[in-house]
């Protein structure tokens, strides 16, 4: 009953008109982001973030449009992945195994049909998971002392970015660098100032939304200027789009098979939707076996990536919202976005700002609804955007993050933070260093070094606390097989084309 009158609050919240429009808003936003090719969620919240202090949102508002977003552009990933052969983000790999070719048999269409209600299955299926597990995971959560958050943290760094990088000591270094611009600013406890080089703008320390725009938007201009500055055109023509109602049906134990294990992947800290996609896709491949003709063109290769990655995504705000832990590097931005508005992720926002959380949660149920009925019917809409040239496109980019960071903070000193940012972004990636544990780093520095402080204050300086509970030896446990797995794992998870061959 808990459930269903939380759930009449959030609908109270969801329905409201200017929600309502948040919603729709954040949907066809996400789709146009997720189409462009290397985008991505991250980056598109990342870049649309400043819009939310720009109109002055409150936190409930400001949270249904990011998270619009973010499910919006992992539905709209799949149209690049098809029609292009490139994925418009890294969980959208796999989708290009069976979706390019079918794609190139002349079903274009029923591919985009297909995956898009693929993808409304699997994250429709992950809010209704998302609204039943996440309160009582924030139950549990009342049982984490300064000793199991400061191993979960630890877990978060192991794991979040592993994946997506090709080696480990890369990540480990990404991780690094953002915990050392964490302590930038004066110390909490001693109040001395750290690494600012008598630089009173670094005194409050480093905003993680300057770092983060400046990682993720800036960057990605400098990065397309380099390798898309002539823009791109459609690879398969699109004709009639029609809705595969045999396709549909066939592949229906398929989508929940694969929401299930996309859930699972995105509830781990880091996993995020590339796992829950890649986990789908070869689960259901092993299913099918070597007469399923995975990698051919056939409906299933499209449909188990597609649910798998859309579960996932809604599986990773569980652990953002009940531990304050961000399961995907889209999260981890979210993450940002609720602590600057002062809200703290964890089990007690449950119970204090129940409207935000129930709010959000009747938010991405009728979302889902709009997305499915939005991609349809608007498919070729969409296809379009593909065709937007960079000239048009990077301006706006730019514009939209200069004038969101500088409403903020209103300090000309963060635009060029900003600026500085967006070159190391930049030169990570050119180095293959991934970004995401840098934005982990700086987001959850703090929270780590206060918890370490907690637990030596606690047992005198007794380094054994750190092991002292059944919990804090699971998630140390969970971190080392985290940070170590990928490393035997890389060859598989890597080189997903493999499969075809």
């Amino acid at each position: 009953m808990d459930i269903l009158s939380n759930l009449a609050l959030g609908f109270g919240v969801a329905l409201s008109p200017y929600t309502l429009f948040l919603a729709v808003c954040g949907c066809f936003l996400g789709t146009i982001i997720g189409a462009l090719p290397g985008l991505g969620p991250s980056n598109g919240v990342a870049i649309l973030i400043p819009i939310t202090f720009t109109l002055g949102l409150d936190a409930t508002s400001a949270l249904v449009l990011m998270t619009s977003v973010y499910y919006g552009a992992m539905y709209g990933g799949r149209i690049s992945s098809i029609l292009l052969n490139i994925p418009g983000d890294e969980p959208a790999l796999m989708t290009t195994l069976d979706g390019y070719p079918m794609a190139k048999q002349g079903r274009a269409g029923d591919a985009l049909v297909l995956s898009g209600v693929a993808s409304f299955v699997g994250a429709f299926l992950a809010t209704i998971g998302l609204m039943l597990l996440a309160p009582s995971l924030a139950r549990v959560a009342f049982l984490f002392g300064p000793a199991e958050y400061f191993a979960l943290y630890l877990l978060a760094f192991c794991t979040l970015g592993g994946m997506a990088s090709n080696n480990q000591a890369k990540a480990a270094l990404a991780a690094c660098i953002g915990l050392g611009i964490a302590t930038i600013g004066v110390d909490s406890s001693s109040g001395l100032p750290r690494l600012t080089g008598g630089n009173l703008h670094l005194y409050d320390g480093v905003d993680f939304l300057v770092a983060i725009v400046g990682l993720f938007a800036i960057a990605e201009v400098f990065f397309f200027i380099e390798s898309h500055g002539k823009g791109s055109s459609i690879g398969v023509k699109l004709d009639k789009v029609g809705i595969p109602w045999g396709d549909i049906w066939d592949t229906k134990w398929t989508m929940l098979r694969s929401s299930a294990v996309g859930f699972i992947a995105g509830i781990l800290p880091g996993a995020g939707a590339s796992l829950g996609s890649f986990m789908a896709y070869m689960s259901e491949k092993s299913i099918a076996g070597e007469k399923g003709g995975f990698g051919t063109g056939v409906p299933k290769g499209v449909a188990a990536p597609e649910a798998g990655n859309n579960a996932a995504a809604g599986g990773a705000l569980v652990p953002m919202l009940t531990l304050g832990v961000p399961g995907s590097g889209t999260t981890a931005v979210l993450l940002a976005l609720l602590m600057t508005l002062n809200i703290t992720p964890g089990p007690t926002l449950f119970t204090d700002r129940p409207e935000v959380v129930w709010g959000l949660i009747a938010s991405l149920l009728i979302a889902n609804i709009v997305l499915l009925l939005m991609n349809v019917p608007m498919v070729k809409i969409f296809v379009k955007i593909l065709m937007v040239p960079a000239w048009i496109l990077l301006p706006g980019v730019t514009m939209i993050s200069f004038v969101g960071i500088y409403s903020l903070s209103g300090s000309y000193f963060d635009l060029l933070m900003m600026v500085g940012f967006g070159a190391l972004g930049y030169i990570l990636r050119k180095l293959d260093i991934p970004t995401v544990p840098v934005i982990l780093g700086i987001l959850l520095g703090g929270n780590m070094e206060d918890a370490l402080r907690r637990a030596m204050t606690l047992s005198d300086g007794d380094v054994t606390y750190l092991f002292s509970s059944p919990i804090a030896i699971g998630l140390w446990v969970a971190a080392i097989a985290g940070f170590v797995a990928p490393m035997f794992l890389r060859n598989i998870l890597k080189k997903p084309q493999a499969i075809t061959d």
